[in-house]
């Protein structure tokens, strides 16, 4: 088996230099099961990140894995230009938990591809071609989802799309959030004002992943989606972190009760599994008629595999589950931060809570603490110094009781 600096050789040799990895000696992970992470020294890891919000089922959990390995073994691909069962009844399936009228969807293959589908499906219906995003916003890494990211790191392209308009994002501490909401939403409106009649959509994630775990005022998305229908702007909301339970709802906009005109969808869909979606509602789905197909989206395994994940998620009631850990999670994190100054701030909904931190060289530090003592945590924000807690959502009390001692005595050792 290859070692770890094996392996760190050959992305040297073998990848692109854009390819990073946390922590100063990473550790080769080999194996998953539930929250846990095994590397290659045999080394138990409680994983608080979930491969960045995509395991919320747990890693190789067997009700999904028994479903892919079937469905691998009997028919793994044709294209959507044939007839396949699980493509049609995991639509049918999605317009159950899809809020308001929201009916129909695309399959795909990530995050970035259901965005891009997303802005392509707003252009075609409006006729208009420009867009508003937030900064603090992630949305992809192709030419036009990149363009609408609001994170100067992503936005490596140097010919991004000039038809975006960007807003104040909504990044803040929860005491401050009100009034920095106010102000995202009157920039939202001085765009309007003076861009309206080229703009096709408004892109937003309903928290914040990458910019931070940032949560707009409870009021925020009823206000935008007002001010966005007196222009005839379209919605789109960013669920490709956000969905599948992660919040406490099966999609986080849900808190806000606010229907958006079309959502995206990826990541823990999938459980592992390369799959995304964005869904629409009737009368928007139908202006994207032109001939269009994504070559894997909607195969049998990643639909297959994605059937499974809706069931594991009712079954084991995860929305519940996440609600209440988070709720948990949360209030153990607010106990730290008396007692550490360093700690600046905390919030979250569900099991997705950002830490933010008095600097980024401390997250990295805590980060490499944590890694040593069995701990996987995640880092983001627009300055790099949050600590982000996305874990699978089969996780317990006592891992979050284990999580906040091994926290206590990395903040103590700083």
């Amino acid at each position: 088996m290859l070692t770890s600096s094996d392996i760190i050789q050959l992305k040297k040799d073998y990848f692109f230099p854009n390819a990073m990895h946390f922590y100063k000696n990473p550790p080769h992970i080999v194996k998953g099961a539930g929250q846990f992470l095994y590397d290659d020294q045999g080394k138990c890891y409680r994983d608080f990140f979930a491969g960045v919000t995509v395991v919320n089922c747990g890693h190789c959990e067997p009700a999904i894995t028994q479903k892919t390995t079937t469905q691998l073994q009997t028919l793994q691909h044709t294209s959507i230009i044939y007839l396949t069962e699980p493509m049609v009844l995991l639509a049918e399936r999605l317009a159950k938990y899809l809020p308001g009228d929201i009916k129909n969807t695309f399959f795909c293959c990530s995050g970035t591809e259901a965005n891009e589908g997303a802005l392509l499906l707003a252009r075609l219906h409006t006729g208009k071609r420009g867009f508003i995003a937030f900064e603090g916003g992630l949305h992809g890494r192709s030419a036009l989802t990149m363009s609408v990211t609001g994170i100067p790191m992503w936005r490596i392209d140097p010919f991004l799309d000039p038809n975006v308009y960007f807003a104040k994002g909504f990044m803040g501490s929860e005491a401050d959030i009100k009034a920095i909401s106010n102000a995202s939403l009157e920039s939202v409106e001085h765009i309007l004002k003076t861009n309206a009649d080229e703009i096709a959509a408004c892109i937003v994630e309903p928290i914040q992943g990458n910019g931070g775990i940032n949560i707009p005022h409870r009021t925020f998305f009823k206000r935008l989606k007002t001010l966005l229908e007196s222009y005839g702007v379209l919605l789109i909301t960013d669920e490709v972190q956000t969905g599948f339970a992660r919040t406490g709802k099966m999609f986080a906009i849900e808190h806000f009760d606010v229907v958006p005109d079309i959502i995206t969808m990826a990541k823990a869909l999938g459980n592992g599994v390369p799959v995304g979606a964005f869904s629409a509602r009737p009368h928007i789905a139908k202006s994207f008629n032109k001939p269009s197909a994504s070559t894997l989206g909607g195969n049998p395994v990643s639909m297959s595999t994605g059937l499974a994940v809706l069931d594991f998620i009712e079954d084991n009631k995860l929305c519940k589950q996440s609600e209440d850990l988070g709720n948990y999670l949360k209030e153990k994190l607010l106990q730290l931060k008396n007692e550490f100054k360093m700690i600046e701030d905390v919030r979250g909904l569900g099991l997705m809570v950002g830490m933010t931190l008095s600097s980024s060289e401390i997250v990295d530090q805590i980060l490499e603490k944590m890694l040593q003592k069995g701990f996987i945590v995640g880092k983001n924000g627009m300055n790099r110094d949050v600590i982000a807690l996305q874990p699978p959502l089969v996780i317990h009390k006592a891992d979050i009781d284990l999580l906040i001692q091994a926290f206590k005595e990395a903040f103590t050792e700083l």
